[in-house]
């Protein structure tokens, strides 16, 4: 680990030389909550999620059941679809795509679009479906579960249990029902881990294993890993006080530069990043998959990561980190040498945001803003249970159109750039879109987070609903009150039945982005709604254009 801190080097080096002398690892591992400072409850919070300290050697010691577990999917299934949202789908999804693992399709969505794409593209009768929930509640969790097993229950009646899987903790009620429906397997993680922390738990191994991963490469990796971190002063100890001190210092902009076949590691730090320090007011704002500007050209609240493969084509990474160090952004640049290498990638940093969360005077283990969409989306979905209305507003006519907080149909052009006119000198600019994840989609809002970086310097972060509410949702509503949020949603070209629910997919997703944008103005952040209307790719068109307008206009100042 390389780090290019500039004029941050000393303070950076003032805060380890107090961990070290505070024997920070020893008293991390020893599970010493007091470490993270607070009040009886926060030490009682941060002393039930420890467990992944020592969590890659504890799964050592499950190694041949893991091996007995991948053999009999293998025999038995040609797929593996894994339902489930934020810490319980994250670390498979990444794992599955750096190590190419086509066997595994994550799930983690309420878009009608996606779930059907998905159900076309696997037999029901020969799939292997993962349902992974901490809690045991989680609704996305449990309504996809609902779909799947109708389909497999049409090819395999009362046998369809034996094409189920499911991760949770013991006793919760989704426990309950893997046993009331003979589910093949039951997985209980250890209760101690917070979703976030989990990847080296069941959550990330066993839907990993199915699709082929290198599961023991993986834990040897979390082992190596974990035991350099116990040194008094290790790359981990010091990544976690460099990225704490810089936000303390005004650089709360994390932004990766990740080669491409590293890319999806975005996606899982993301989400440690996001939800273990955004609250309080405070907290790192991670920056993942923006297009790139000059190196002049981004705002002084930067920190950025290079990851990279020392195999790999590194070439023009390698120069624009160098170009952003020789402008006084600080630089951290890691190296992995293969995909396994990622057990320790994993454990590395969440060891380092542990850390970074006692400089910022948090409890990174929890996570109390999360509950507030969740709870608006109920409260969306029993009103809509009794007047059968949902969100009028965004059904009035065609084209793209922009609402305000009481679904007011306002001008799209003059509503974009009042938008954009919040982006302070510190602000960053999130888009939260409901729509469907596609290439036009991915287009559109590149452009937009170009447009906008390079007429105001911003970060700009890009999350789909309703993946990011689980991700970095906490950070929008409990982190600082620099979020500006352009809402983006679209009517659904085909709606998909809930088995065995009061309403399709396509409502609970739009129940779910009304209650985000609920939360947000209750928070006081800046947020505007553009719903797309029937013609998504027109609607895009149209919001692209007011964006380059708006920022056309500001740059001319």
């Amino acid at each position: 680990m390389k780090f290019l801190l500039g004029g941050y080097a000393e303070p950076v080096e003032r805060r380890v030389a107090r961990l070290v002398e505070g024997h920070a690892a020893s008293r991390i591992f020893e599970r010493d909550a007091a470490f993270w400072g607070g009040d009886d409850a926060r030490r009682r919070s941060v002393a039930s999620r420890l467990g992944w300290l020592t969590l890659a050697s504890q799964m050592q010691a499950h190694a041949g059941e893991f091996d007995a577990f991948a053999a009999d999917v293998r025999a038995g299934f040609d797929q593996c679809v894994l339902l489930g949202m934020g810490g319980s789908s994250l670390a498979p999804e990444v794992l599955a795509r750096i190590f190419g693992a086509r066997r595994l399709h994550v799930v983690d969505t309420t878009d009608p679009a996606t779930i059907a794409d998905v159900a076309g593209r696997v037999n029901p009768a020969r799939t292997l479906f993962f349902v992974s929930s901490k809690s045991g509640t989680t609704l996305e969790a449990l309504t996809l579960f609902a779909f799947f097993r109708e389909r497999v229950a049409r090819a395999k009646g009362d046998r369809a249990g034996e094409n189920f899987v499911a991760v949770t903790d013991a006793g919760t009620p989704l426990e309950t029902l893997a046993r009331d429906h003979a589910f093949r397997r039951v997985f209980i993680n250890p209760a101690d881990i917070g979703g976030r922390y989990s990847a080296l738990s069941y959550f990330g191994l066993a839907p990993a294993a199915a699709a082929g991963v290198d599961v023991a490469g993986l834990l040897a990796s979390g082992v190596a890993a974990a035991d350099a971190a116990r040194a008094g002063r290790s790359d981990a100890l010091v990544l976690g006080a460099a990225l704490g001190e810089l936000a303390l210092e005004g650089r709360d902009k994390l932004t990766f530069l990740v080669e491409p076949s590293l890319a999806a590691f975005g996606l899982w730090a993301e989400q440690l990043i996001a939800e273990s320090t955004g609250k309080l007011g405070r907290g790192i704002v991670p920056v993942d998959g923006e297009p790139q500007a000059s190196p002049r050209g981004y705002r002084h609240d930067r920190v950025f990561v290079q990851v990279r493969r020392e195999a790999g084509e590194n070439g023009e990474i390698d120069a624009f980190a160098g170009a952003l160090a020789a402008e006084g952004h600080p630089v951290v640049v890691i190296d992995i040498e293969e995909p396994r290498d990622l057990g320790g990638l994993f454990f590395g940093w969440e060891f380092a945001v542990a850390v970074a969360g006692q400089a910022l005077d948090i409890n990174p283990f929890d996570e109390p803003n999360v509950q507030e969409s969740k709870d608006n989306t109920r409260r969306v979905l029993e009103e809509f249970e009794r007047t059968h209305a949902l969100d009028p507003a965004g059904t009035q006519r065609d084209g793209a159109l922009a609402l305000d907080p009481a679904g007011e149909v306002l001008g799209l052009e003059p509503a974009v750039a009042k938008l954009l006119s919040a982006v302070g000198p510190r602000a960053y600019l999130a888009i939260t879109a409901y729509v469907l994840d596609d290439d036009a989609s991915a287009r559109a809002f590149a452009e937009i987070r170009k447009r906008v970086l390079e007429a105001t310097g911003a970060a700009t972060t890009l999350g789909y609903g309703p993946r990011f509410l689980h991700s970095t949702g906490q950070l929008h509503k409990g982190g600082p009150p620099e979020g500006v949020f352009l809402q983006v949603t679209a009517d659904d070209a085909a709606d998909l039945p809930i088995p065995g629910y009061p309403y399709t997919f396509g409502q609970l997703k739009r129940a779910q982005a009304i209650g985000d944008l609920q939360s947000l103005h209750a928070h006081g952040r800046p947020a505007l709604r553009v719903h797309l209307g029937a013609d998504r790719r027109a609607g895009l068109g149209r919001l692209v254009e007011a964006v380059r307008q708006a920022t056309a206009a500001r740059a001319k100042g």
